[in-house]
């Protein structure tokens, strides 16, 4: 169930993201934005109490040799 609540703010948040990269109105605009890092604030919470109880377990930390090779090859394109 968490998972799945997670799930759809992950969601909420793309299309959030897509309809301010595509908005010209001003305050149209920043109330998507608000409600975007309201949506953020929510899906970290949720997921901290999750993994507190042991519902949620997230991925293992990434190796730092792995992500600079992302960096590297992400600032070279």
């Amino acid at each position: 169930m968490v998972n799945d609540v997670l799930s759809m703010v992950n969601s909420s948040l793309t299309g959030y993201a897509n309809a301010i990269a595509q908005t010209s109105n001003q305050q149209l605009r920043q109330m998507l934005q608000q409600t975007r890092d309201a949506d953020e604030q929510f899906q970290y919470k949720l997921c901290q109490i999750a993994e507190q109880k042991g519902y949620y377990q997230p991925a293992q930390p990434a190796d730092p040799q792995d992500i600079q090779q992302v960096r590297a090859s992400v600032t070279q394109s």
